[in-house]
Parts: C-alpha cells; sequence; structure tokens
C-alpha cells in the first residue's frame, strides 16, 4: 500500500468482526511501529499488548465500572473545556456516529448502549496500551507517543488491521493496574483498540471530514507579508 493511499484512508473503527488477530501480525505491526521517530532517538514509550482472557476481563470490568457511576480519573487528563471550534469539529463526529447507528438524539438507552459499546472497546480482540516513564518531561515525551501511535495505525492499516485510539480504555487507572503488570514509575497514556474492521457495518463508512486546508496552514515566503 502507498504511504499516501494508507493516509487518506485510514480510518477509526468501531465495529470489529469477532475474528482473532494472529500474535504474528500483532508482531509485525509492533515491529514496524518501533521504527517511529523521536526527539534524539530517545524513543521514550513503552507498549503492553493485551488479548484473550485478561483482555475479556478488563472489558468486563471497564464497562461495570463506567455504568456504577465511578468518575474517570485518567493519568493523563481530559480537558475541561474545549475551544469552540474544536467543539465543533468533536460534536460533528459524534452526530455522524450516533446517525449512522441511527440513535436518535432523544434515545437515551441507546447512548448508553453505544457508551457501553466504547468501554468494551468495540469489542476489538486486542489492545495496545502506551506507557510513559514517570521521570520524562511528559509535555515532550507525549509528542514522541503521538509519532509511535501514527505509526502504529499506518502499519495496522497497511496490513488490513483496524484501530482506534480510545480515552475510554484508561478512564480508570487503578482497575487497569489491578489486572496488569503495570509499573508504578510508569504512566498510563492511552490505548488503542485493534481488530479486523467490519467492511459493512455503517458505523466504519460515514463520510470523515477534515478543517479546510487554509484552516490549518500558513505559507511564508516573503518579508513583506509582515511590512
Amino acid at each position: 500500500m502507498e504511504v499516501r493511499e494508507a493516509i487518506l484512508n485510514r480510518r477509526s473503527i468501531r465495529n470489529f468482526l469477532k475474528k482473532e488477530v494472529p500474535e504474528d501480525l500483532i508482531t509485525e505491526i509492533l515491529a514496524d511501529t518501533r521504527w517511529a521517530p523521536s526527539w534524539g532517538n530517545t524513543q521514550p514509550w513503552e507498549l503492553m499488548v493485551v488479548s484473550g482472557p485478561p483482555l475479556e476481563a478488563f472489558k468486563q470490568k471497564n464497562k461495570d465500572t463506567l455504568f456504577s457511576g465511578v468518575k474517570p480519573n485518567p493519568e493523563i487528563r481530559m480537558p475541561e473545556v474545549f475551544p469552540s471550534q474544536l467543539k465543533r469539529r468533536y460534536t460533528d463526529v459524534g452526530k455522524s456516529v450516533l446517525q449512522s447507528l441511527s440513535i436518535d438524539r432523544e434515545d437515551i438507552d441507546g447512548r448508553l448502549n453505544y457508551y457501553g459499546d466504547m468501554f468494551t472497546l468495540f469489542d476489538a480482540p486486542v489492545m495496545v496500551l502506551f506507557l510513559l516513564g514517570k521521570d520524562v518531561l511528559l509535555e515532550y515525551a507525549m509528542l514522541d507517543v503521538g509519532l509511535c501511535l501514527q505509526t502504529l495505525l499506518l502499519s495496522a492499516h497497511d496490513k488490513g488491521i483496524g484501530a482506534i485510539v480510545l480515552a475510554a480504555s484508561v478512564n480508570y487507572p487503578d482497575l487497569l493496574r489491578s489486572l496488569f503488570p503495570i509499573d508504578a514509575n510508569k504512566t498510563i497514556v492511552i490505548g488503542t483498540a485493534l481488530g479486523w474492521p467490519d467492511p459493512k457495518a455503517p458505523v466504519n463508512c460515514f463520510d470523515r471530514q477534515r478543517a479546510d486546508f487554509n484552516e490549518a496552514v500558513t505559507f511564508i515566503n516573503s518579508f513583506h507579508e509582515f511590512i
């Protein structure tokens, strides 16, 4: 697959086939991922791959914790307020997801069921946790984690594996630490679900949107522009 094709066609998957991903394929994806660039080749990330019965236990407990009303407490804090433009984009993709699932705005039960699916990682068979040492400068190392994460997403897409980056996977770090051997000196950054995408699921097919090119890009090629 050409790099440009992978960049343009990769998308977040919210419906996975009930089909296991071979361990050697996951290993191949992660072997690609370790070639992600990082500041000074420091490679500060650590990846933990969870599947099988341990992942199934986490999915159920994660969903139960959500529905029991426990307040999320991720180790990487989520913003409480978004700038209006970013909030609009966030709201728009939420509307697209719910519309593709035929869930009306007033359908409280439908929304709750969707959130339950989200906290069970849409039943993906693999979860990859991204960790950082607590002895690194978080703001800078997060740039490296982002590069590593994008490399994983593109490698997975190239091999036919779908993925979605989910804050819902790390909302309850105490739960994760109770189930998996996560060192106390590590910060739990984010989790990514991996699996075979269902190509017929409408939630995997709705039109995606991106900001206008000129909203994000400014060309400076003359000092006269500042005079």
